[in-house]
């Protein structure tokens, strides 16, 4: 089975549909890592999308958030100001989907799916010795996880820990393979919201029982994107990250 592996989509329309565009004919299922919602100013486009069209679904943080299940009083000012703007705005059909969205880690075939770490959907992997705490817990050899909009990922080989390196400003693809045995931890970035300073949107290809994942960018409409965020009265710095991927 061949995946296309999305997270962390925040309601980009225009990145969502250049990804979908790039990823054409190359995947016979979807996974999504979380966070359809939040930021961005189509909630309802992407959750319609994916209702239709994701395999397999798994919730992230703004999701919880958006449907009333998880407090705003840890999110900053521009977060909550994006929360609240989206539970308005999201139909209640929308709102009840996002609700029975499960957490992680969920199992699939023989690797994990999480949003942020295995004991924590709100913790950040951001670290070899993170990523190494996941591992251990973790059973599978190998799970993708989101919620840092980081492409790359971590590695552990023996007692080494090793960083996937990001892929460079100037490609549009890179394949990292791995050896059996190896066990692995790897993110295939931020559809909606990259925070890696390439403003592209990051996703992955996988296919079953490989040893290799394909990190992929796509180009897409940002400045569109930039214009519905700030034609909803959001927050303007959610608008203007989107130019600089931070």
């Amino acid at each position: 089975m061949r995946y296309l592996i999305l997270s962390d989509i925040h309601a980009n329309w225009q990145a969502l549909e250049a990804v979908l565009a790039d990823a054409a004919g190359q995947y016979d299922r979807i996974l999504c890592l979380g966070d359809y919602v939040g930021y961005g100013a189509s909630p309802n486009e992407v959750v319609d999308w994916a209702r239709a069209h994701v395999s397999v679904n798994l919730r992230g943080n703004h999701d919880r958030a958006a449907c009333g299940l998880t407090s705003l009083d840890w999110f900053n000012d521009h977060a909550r100001a994006s929360a609240l703007w989206t539970m308005a705005e999201l139909s209640a059909e929308n709102k009840a989907w996002l609700r029975a969205l499960p957490q992680g880690p969920l199992p699939h075939e023989d690797f994990a799916l999480i949003h942020g770490a295995p004991l924590d959907e709100d913790e950040y992997i951001t670290s070899p010795d993170l990523a190494r705490d996941a591992l251990d817990y973790l059973e599978p050899a190998l799970a993708f996880f989101g919620h840092t909009h980081l492409q790359g990922g971590f590695v552990r080989a023996g007692r080494r820990m090793l960083t996937v390196p990001r892929l460079p400003a100037k490609e549009r693809a890179a394949v990292y393979e791995w050896q059996p045995g190896t066990r692995c931890l790897l993110n295939p970035g931020s559809v909606g919201q990259p925070r890696d300073r390439d403003r592209r949107a990051a996703y992955a290809l996988y296919e079953s029982g490989a040893h290799s994942l394909a990190y992929r960018r796509a180009e897409y409409d940002v400045p569109l994107a930039q214009a519905a965020i700030d034609a909803a009265g959001l927050p303007p710095i959610l608008s203007a990250r989107l130019a600089e991927g931070y």
